[in-house]
């Protein structure tokens, strides 16, 4: 075998920040390089292998919303009708100009175990919930472990996401590891609202924030 691969990448996804930034750029390389041989390997054997890069890689080969089990790497697409109540979804992202490392998180969140942990048999019990429930919004899933360890260092996050969810009425938490941040925009946002946060956002987190607006697809 011979060749090879060159690749120049534009980060448009800040680092150290919670988003798979680096699992989906992994993930979409995979891709390219089975499309560049003439797709040898079928959608399993893909996931596989993204599974080995890293543990959430395999989520961003489903192209849309999923549900991940195990490490990260057992990922299923959210079954349509559910999916369809996320599609279009307004957010507003962002990030402080500092990042979390991931393994730093993890150790603190395993260090407090189990308290640290929402256990298994409860999360698939409130998932089951929130599917069988028609009228449920993203809102009525939000959790995520991981914040207590990060907002005991970083508390302009804890801080700047009780305001927003007391000044602008939203549902927000932090995703991933962190840095970062999101607040889920209510369907009747007006541009003047979403720019408004956005100025909210960067009084507390500074000038040099990361601040977008995004949509769930």
């Amino acid at each position: 075998m011979g060749g090879g691969a060159r690749f120049f990448l534009h980060k448009r996804i800040p680092t150290g920040a919670g988003l798979g930034g680096g699992s989906s750029n992994a993930a979409m390389v995979l891709r390219a390089l089975n499309d560049a041989a003439g797709r040898p390997l079928g959608r399993a054997q893909l996931v596989e292998l993204a599974g080995g890069l890293g543990s959430d890689c395999a989520l961003f080969l489903h192209g849309g919303p999923v549900v991940m089990r195990g490490r990260g790497e057992r990922a299923e697409p959210l079954p349509e009708v559910a999916a369809r109540r996320l599609a279009g979804r307004r957010i507003l992202i962002f990030k402080p100009d500092v990042s979390i490392n991931t393994a730093w998180s993890y150790r603190r969140m395993a260090a407090r175990a189990p308290e640290s942990y929402l256990a298994g048999e409860k999360a698939e019990s409130r998932l089951a919930a929130w599917l069988e429930n028609a009228a449920a919004g993203a809102e009525d899933l939000l959790f995520n472990n991981m914040e207590p360890v990060a907002f005991e260092k970083f508390v302009a996050l804890p801080v700047l996401l009780a305001r927003l969810r007391g000044r602008f009425g939203v549902a927000a938490g932090m995703s991933g590891s962190g840095s970062a941040c999101f607040a889920l925009l209510r369907d009747d946002a007006t541009g003047d609202a979403v720019r408004e946060m956005m100025e909210c956002a960067r009084a507390a987190l500074g000038r040099d924030a990361f601040v977008a607006e995004a949509r769930i697809t």
